[in-house]
């Protein structure tokens, strides 16, 4: 299957990226580059003993339109069918944070998701904090009050408003926080290193992300909480993946195909104020495209994204395409998504006919 490279077009344009990979599981970018970036997976192998036969799946609908080339679109998103039930779904999200250490050899430091301590408490309790699971933001964009909900609903609700959510308003897709155990990765010098962190101060952790998909495949296998009805979501601290080149901010992937495919996501939290992956921006950019493309496997008739991805045609805006919201004490960075209409649907399905939730889109996607 090919290879997807997020944020194609801000890096193309920056000269650095090749259109596909040439080995692994992930895209690759020449060694010693440093870009903001995020990657899609491509859809793997569905692990053995995951899934139940009739049951355990992932809450789902399916969907489609024709694009503005008259081609036919289908996708498969979570949650119900906006255009004809009145349903809240809620999703259990697994939070799984990670401890990576460094030795003596690559940088002598440790970055513990459980235990660092950052604005709103430790990581995983900031992210907890954080609109992404709680309700306690009204989401009014240009005068269209999407509710006071969690941010990634509000989003849903927004690119699915004249589509029936403006009357069904019962709608949502909500998102329920479990703290898991702690997962602890020792990353080899072959692997890794520690670098001053290339978008703002202080030191960041750097590792291969195909070395690490390996280790949290072997998680996911091992750990019977984890079922198809469950997103898996893995939260590092001060920690950029690489491949090649430097940096990646997070990821999704699914193990096998819809409807019994397991998902799984990987955000970092930087707590450097103006970095890359600032607070929850990433976690906000992988939970929405999780959201709309769960088995990445979405295809969309784009130039820059061949498929469903919400979140990377809005990454190389200012800030990384974050906007500030504030909650429970803490300013929060949460990344603006592309609404469906970029992708070619009708523009109408859309809050106010916007492209995007914050109205930083001004046109469909290349090749529309």
């Amino acid at each position: 299957m090919k290879m997807r490279i997020a944020s194609l077009a801000l890096l193309a344009a920056a000269g650095t990226i090749p259109c596909a990979a040439s080995a692994g599981v992930f895209p690759t970018i020449p060694a010693g580059t440093f870009n903001p970036y995020f990657v899609t997976g491509k859809q793997q192998a569905a692990i053995p003993g995951k899934h139940t036969p009739g049951g355990g799946n992932l809450t789902q609908w399916n969907g489609g339109f024709t694009d503005l080339t008259n081609k036919k679109i289908t996708f498969t998103m979570v949650g119900t069918d906006p255009t004809s039930t009145n349903t809240s779904t809620t999703v259990t999200v697994l939070v799984i944070p990670i401890k990576f250490v460094y030795g003596s050899s690559n940088g002598n430091m440790t970055f513990d998701a459980k235990k660092a301590k950052v604005q709103n408490g430790t990581v995983v309790q900031s992210v907890e904090k954080s609109p992404l699971f709680q309700s306690g933001i009204d989401f009014n964009q240009g005068g269209t009050d999407l509710g006071n909900t969690q941010y990634e609903d509000a989003f849903q609700r927004g690119t699915f408003w004249g589509n029936n959510i403006s009357t069904n308003t019962g709608y949502h897709v909500l998102l329920k926080y479990k703290m898991q155990k702690e997962v602890k990765i020792t990353v080899s010098s072959s692997q890794g290193s520690v670098i001053n962190n290339p978008f703002g101060n202080g030191k960041v952790g750097t590792m291969d992300i195909n070395a690490f998909d390996t280790q949290l495949q072997g998680f996911i296998k091992a750990n019977k909480k984890i079922n198809p009805s469950v997103l898996p979501l893995f939260v590092s601290y001060d920690i950029y993946l690489t491949s090649g080149g430097c940096c990646i901010g997070g990821y999704h992937d699914s193990d096998g195909s819809q409807p019994a495919g397991q998902t799984y996501s990987y955000a970092t939290y930087v707590d450097t104020v103006g970095a890359f992956s600032q607070d929850v921006s990433a976690l906000s950019h992988e939970l929405g495209e999780w959201l709309d493309d769960p088995f990445v496997d979405n295809n969309v008739d784009c130039n820059d994204n061949s498929i469903l991805e919400v979140g990377d045609p809005l990454e190389g805006l200012s800030n990384y395409g974050g906007f500030p919201y504030k909650l429970n004490g803490m300013t929060y960075n949460l990344q603006s998504l592309v609404f469906i209409g970029y992708f070619g649907a009708p523009k109408t399905w859309s809050a106010n006919s916007w492209y995007a939730f914050q109205n930083d889109m001004s046109h469909v996607c290349p090749g529309q």
